[in-house]
Order: C-alpha cells, then sequence, then structure tokens
C-alpha cells in the first residue's frame, strides 16, 4: 500500500491552512495569586511613581485573573504572560521576578507601566 496519497494530501491541508505566527516559548506556568497594583515612573514634581489603578488586577487560581468582579484568563510561558480573555483581553508583560511583571506595548517593548503583587492570596 503507497503513502503517496497520504502525504500529498498532508502537504496540501499544510500549504493551505492559516500562516503559522510565532509564540514566545518556554515552560507552561502560573503567576503567584494576589492583588497587583499598577504604577509607571513619577515626573519632575517630585513623584517617585505614579499609580494606575483602573490597570490594578487580581491573579486568582486556575490561570485567571479578576477586575472589578469580571474574570478573565492568561498564559504565563516562560517570562511572557498574556491575558487571553476577559476585561484586560491582549494586555501582555514581561514577568521581571515572581510577582514583578513590566507591561508590553503593542509593539512588543516593554513600557513604563509596571504591576507588583502586594497581597499574596488576597481573593
Amino acid at each position: 500500500m503507497s503513502r503517496l496519497p497520504f502525504t500529498a494530501f498532508v502537504l496540501a491541508l499544510v500549504s493551505t491552512s492559516a500562516p503559522v505566527h510565532a509564540i514566545p516559548s518556554g515552560e507552561i506556568g502560573t503567576m503567584p495569586t494576589g492583588r497587583y497594583l499598577c504604577k509607571k515612573p513619577g515626573d519632575v514634581t517630585g513623584l517617585v511613581t505614579v499609580r494606575i489603578p483602573e490597570g490594578d488586577f487580581r491573579i486568582l487560581a486556575s490561570s485567571s485573573y479578576a477586575v472589578d468582579g469580571k474574570r478573565g484568563s492568561y498564559l504565563l510561558t516562560g517570562d511572557h504572560m498574556v491575558m487571553t480573555g476577559g476585561p484586560f483581553e491582549g494586555r501582555a508583560f514581561q514577568r521581571i521576578s515572581v510577582g514583578y511583571l513590566r507591561q508590553l506595548g503593542t509593539d512588543g517593548q516593554p513600557g513604563d507601566v509596571r504591576c507588583v503583587l502586594t497581597a499574596r492570596g488576597i481573593r
């Protein structure tokens, strides 16, 4: 029995599929649960940081998060976290250390906003 028809079928299927986009690689993991407060660097007026309360969120169990009672999901691969569903869908971060995130811009470059775990295990 020849395998050529199956091979031709697979090649045809692959050539007509949607383009493959690179995704950050690394081990899949989860963030520590708790409240994350977001801020950005201050200015010349003397403020060290400026709080951004509308950016705050809580990491819950099972790769989920919450904002103002609305839940969403996230994916952590290596040191890259992206909110894949919910109110902050599409928001992406670079994990600097445990409980410390730096928001990425739409170009994938680190921005000024940082979110820090302040209350571990708070629901």
